[in-house]
């Protein structure tokens, strides 16, 4: 009913609208047909509850219209594509930061720099300069909890774990943009690449180490920039995430032997059946080492998820390059393929098939 209750009083417009709303109760909707309302229904409700009630406080149906008549053409919804500039918004930034103030975006859009005359150049610089900034926020996350775990502060130490996972979906995501490149597209770029690859990324090769992949090798592409070098070197040294969570499982009395302890964390880490049995004692009764339990199945998330990075990292690859040599020289695809079978943690997921 689209009343106009001009002078009609407020206590008389309530009640009408009451009876109206009971009327829209009573419509039956179909499923199939949104804006179908049965009409004879509505028509039952006016005669014997709303047009008394019209009459009794003398509203003519001029006043009204009735719901009995053919409905209305629906009103198409206009969009509006403007709205209010609100006045608390802040155009004055002489004596504070703006957003691009605060963000470097100058410094930082300015990094894109093409060097061959393809408008594709540009989706291969970006994609991978915005990987490695997820990678330096999840070098720092996974540093973060290395060291809440160093304190026995596990539910804090799985904060950054959760930021971590999402990242890695971000970052596993995104080959998928890159995979929008045909390998026409790409031919015409890799010449200006030269021997740059993504296998020389220090940030990449920093997480790797931080979450326990070891290799003592990957830091001869970082010689000739000493203060990377360096600090490829010290997380080399350092124990991996998973290094120390074999120390925190053994500060609660679970019998880690000390070989795997005092390790060179240097080297790569090696599968100990020992800690297999730990690991077993612990998913065994769940309950009872809830919290080992719990940053353990953070931890096959986390090496999971690095696994399907990976992965579509190489399909990525074959996709655009097929089997050619990479510009780095590796042997390409067959390179990246070996990497599938790598664990952070391979006891966690052996125990798996001993439970």
């Amino acid at each position: 009913i689209n009343a106009e209750y001009m002078g009609i009083p407020f206590s008389v417009c309530a009640l009408i609208g009451s009876v109206q709303n009971e009327i829209l109760d009573n419509l039956s909707k179909d499923v199939t047909m949104p804006n179908h309302i049965d009409w004879k229904v509505a028509e039952v409700l006016i005669e014997t509850k709303l047009a008394p009630l019209l009459k009794e406080n003398n509203i003519s149906e001029k006043d009204y219209l009735p719901i009995t008549q053919e409905k209305p053409a629906p009103t198409a919804h206009r969009i509006v594509n403007i709205r209010e500039f609100e006045s608390g918004i802040v155009t004055d930034f002489t004596r504070t930061s703006s957003y691009g103030d605060y963000l470097g975006l100058s410094q930082l859009l300015s990094c894109q720099k093409p060097l061959s005359e393809s408008p594709d150049e540009l989706l291969f610089i970006i994609q991978h300069q915005t990987s490695e900034l997820w990678l330096k926020l999840m070098l720092h996350e996974a540093q973060v909890s290395i060291q809440h775990l160093r304190e026995d502060r596990v539910r804090n130490a799985l904060k950054p774990l959760a930021r971590i996972r999402q990242i890695q979906d971000t970052l596993t995501k995104q080959w998928s943009v890159l995979g929008t490149m045909t390998p026409p597209e790409y031919i015409v770029i890799r010449p200006v690449l030269g021997h740059a690859s993504g296998f020389q990324s220090y940030q990449y090769r920093a997480v790797e180490f931080a979450l326990g992949n070891k290799n003592p090798d990957m830091l001869k592409p970082h010689e000739h920039t000493p203060n990377i070098h360096r600090l490829l070197q010290e997380l080399l040294n350092a124990p991996s995430l998973y290094d120390e969570y074999l120390m925190y499982l053994s500060r609660k009395g679970h019998d880690i032997p000390q070989s795997v302890l005092n390790r060179d964390f240097s080297q790569p880490y090696v599968q100990n059946e020992s800690i297999v049995e730990v690991l077993k004692g612990i998913y065994t009764h769940p309950n009872k080492h809830w919290e080992e339990y719990e940053f353990a199945e953070k931890l096959v998330d986390l090496d999971e998820n690095f696994g399907n990075w990976r992965y579509k990292h190489m399909t990525t690859v074959k996709r655009i390059i097929g089997y050619r040599i990479g510009t780095g020289g590796s042997s390409g695809v067959p390179f990246l393929e070996k990497a599938l079978a790598f664990s952070f943690c391979p006891e966690l997921w052996t125990v798996r098939s001993v439970l």
